[in-house]
């Protein structure tokens, strides 16, 4: 079995990047970070209220963002059979959000969708930017996956988080 994506777009949402593309970049990720068990991921684009809702509900922070990851199962976890799929969780992305953003850090939309959703599975994997080493660690890996997808070429480098703010919201 494969990894399994279910994309989910809510009305009058439009996306930059396709099922397939979706796809790759998390494939991509898993494999470069040696998850070979199958994983379920599901990738819902959504408005900015409905994030704000959802960071709300879960981050208690009441204001639209541009991911949540919303995390089910891990990989590695007893729990599972051999070569039972994990249901890795929820990477939820707010694709107006991101758009403002792009243009703020001088990125494609595109682009900055394939970093936040490299940067939402690694939350799913366990990664954090809760402190200042955790912030460079991840963004040290974002950069490395970054560099194996294909992009528009805005990414040089990640550098500043989009989120090391949020830790302290």
């Amino acid at each position: 079995m494969e990894n399994e994506y279910d994309v989910v777009c809510e009305d009058g949402v439009s996306f930059p990047l396709d099922d397939a593309e979706v796809a790759a970049v998390c494939d991509r990720v898993l494999a470069e970070e040696g998850v070979s068990r199958p994983c379920l991921v599901s990738v819902s684009l959504v408005g900015e209220e409905r994030v704000r809702e959802l960071n709300a509900e879960w981050r208690d922070v009441d204001r639209a963002t541009d991911v949540i990851s919303l995390e089910c199962e891990r990989p590695d976890d007893p729990a599972l059979a051999p070569g039972e799929p994990c249901e890795l969780g929820d990477i939820v992305l707010a694709p107006s959000y991101i758009a403002r953003q792009a243009a703020a850090f001088g990125t494609t939309e595109a682009d900055e969708c394939r970093l936040l959703l490299v940067h939402g599975l690694l939350h799913l994997l366990g990664h954090d930017h809760l402190d200042e080493a955790e912030a460079v660690a991840m963004e040290a890996r974002e950069d490395e996956l970054l560099a194996l997808v294909p992009t528009d070429g805005t990414l040089d480098r990640v550098v500043i988080t989009r989120h090391r703010e949020e830790a302290h919201a």
